[in-house]
């Protein structure tokens, strides 16, 4: 996987999908300040990376899950991701809205998800892991039983890995960022100096910048 983190990780920076800045960083709707901001849905708008990725996608889920039988994206930053991996392999597609429809059948799914159909998660971001376990949940409710989560790619959040472990999800993510830091720190784009602030943000993001 290392080669793959690497190659995922260079293409995502070279698109601008993600940036890091920790000398100006970002706020985020959580009201947490962040060296970094990912943006994966950018990814779509460049045919060469979007492929890449789904064909990422596609033969990690060849090679562990070869049993799948949907494939699910979370919205709405997987939707689109999720689709091009279920239209490659040739398997059912459907996703999962952060709250119900508050009008018509007030789907939380959308698609069509049998009971005991086995089905890999596709999300586009982790950070803490609630959404995305949310949405795992939402499918395992409705009878759907969950072979396990895929991501483009995850902040490294201690307290995302303790939750996916308690509701015993295997994770799987294309890129990462202990792997980031160390593509940024090879181009010149971040110095050795702020390595540790930069791991300390990660081990504790919410007192990070206080």
């Amino acid at each position: 996987m290392q080669d793959i983190y690497v190659e995922v990780t260079k293409k995502l920076v070279q698109i601008n999908t993600i940036k890091i800045q920790p000398s100006n960083p970002f706020t985020w709707a959580s009201g947490w300040k962040a060296p970094i901001y990912c943006d994966n849905r950018k990814i779509l708008s460049y045919p060469e990376a979007r492929t890449f990725i789904r064909d990422q996608f596609v033969k990690l889920i060849k090679e562990q899950y070869p049993d799948a039988e949907v494939i699910a994206g979370v919205a709405t930053g997987a939707i689109a991701h999720g689709m091009l991996v279920a239209q490659e392999l040739g398997l059912p597609f459907i996703y999962v809205r952060a709250t119900p429809k508050n009008h018509g059948l007030e789907n939380l799914i959308e698609g069509d998800l049998k009971a005991g159909q086995k089905v890999v998660v596709i999300e586009d971001l982790v950070s803490t892991g609630v959404s995305s376990l949310k949405a795992a949940e939402a499918i395992s409710n409705f009878g759907g039983e969950i072979l396990g989560m895929m991501a483009i790619f995850t902040y490294n959040f201690p307290l995302a890995k303790e939750n996916f472990e308690k509701a015993g999800i295997e994770l799987t993510t294309l890129s990462r960022y202990k792997t980031l830091l160390e593509v940024a720190l090879e181009s010149g784009e971040i110095k050795q100096s702020q390595i540790e602030s930069l791991n300390e943000w990660r081990r504790n993001p919410s007192e990070w910048g206080k």
